[in-house]
């Protein structure tokens, strides 16, 4: 092959290796909130680090600051255009009515409630008991007693993590790309990449009912698909995951029957 071909199959392999996707789950009635609702959405749980030169993600707290900064004003924007009554804290002592330890155990439940819905619907690790059944998890009492406490309808919940390659990094992706035009191409070594979900839990049943994972990503180093130490690409990452959330089947079967 010639250097041109090479450099095309190149830039091929470059454009195929960046990805941006969402994945929805909902509870099968679930409808979207609408109307005279009270949200709470919790301070968003954030990661940022930098990709060394060997491939370890180290964080940056300096970064994650930044980031867990703009996203909360992101997710105040995003969700004031969306109607009802939200409120965005910053701290788990800015819930009216609610012991910042009830806050942190909720935040710990849900966590795992979390972890359990990546598994079992996104990583490969299918429950028999759980299929056609949308969403069947719950924060039981516990969130029952939170909202009864606090008059909120709604609970969301937040996990961003975000990573970008260090000068190292790029330093070893730019030799495997220059290899290519002698004739002998090195593995792409990877850059940066997100991961988020986000999670509504109904808080006058406990049950999770709706969640969405983002993922974004690529294997060329220092090119970010979004950078949420910014405020216009945290703006970005809740858009992407919160911007529209689908109904359950079974109403999008009812909708789809009426239409």
């Amino acid at each position: 092959m010639r250097k041109s071909g090479i450099a095309i199959a190149v830039a091929l392999s470059f454009a195929a290796s960046a990805c941006v996707q969402t994945q929805q789950y909902a509870d099968l009635q679930f409808s979207p909130p609408q109307g005279d609702y009270k949200l709470l959405v919790l301070r968003p749980d954030v990661s940022v680090g930098s990709v060394s030169t060997g491939g370890m993600t180290e964080p940056r707290a300096d970064w994650t600051e930044t980031a867990r900064t703009n996203l909360i004003a992101a997710l105040k924007a995003q969700q004031s255009a969306r109607g009802g009554h939200v409120l965005v804290i910053e701290r788990r002592t800015d819930v009216p009515g609610a012991d910042p330890d009830e806050v942190a155990d909720l935040e710990r439940l849900n966590y795992v409630v979390d972890q359990s819905i990546v598994l079992h619907k996104y990583d490969g690790a299918y429950l028999p008991t759980k299929s056609r059944k949308g969403l069947d998890y719950t924060l039981g009492e516990d969130a029952v007693n939170f909202g009864r406490k606090t008059g909120f309808d709604y609970m969301l919940f937040m996990h961003a993590e975000d990573s970008f390659a260090s000068r190292g990094r790029i330093a070893v992706q730019v030799l495997g790309i220059a290899g290519c035009f002698i004739g002998f191409c090195a593995p792409n070594v990877g850059g940066g990449g997100q991961l988020a979900y986000a999670s509504l839990v109904d808080l006058h049943t406990g049950e999770v009912v709706w969640f969405n994972v983002l993922q974004a990503g690529t294997q060329v180093a220092g090119i970010n698909l979004g950078d949420i130490r910014t405020p216009e690409g945290a703006a970005q990452m809740v858009e992407r995951l919160l911007g529209r959330m689908k109904p359950g089947y079974d109403i999008r079967r009812q909708q789809k029957a009426r239409s």
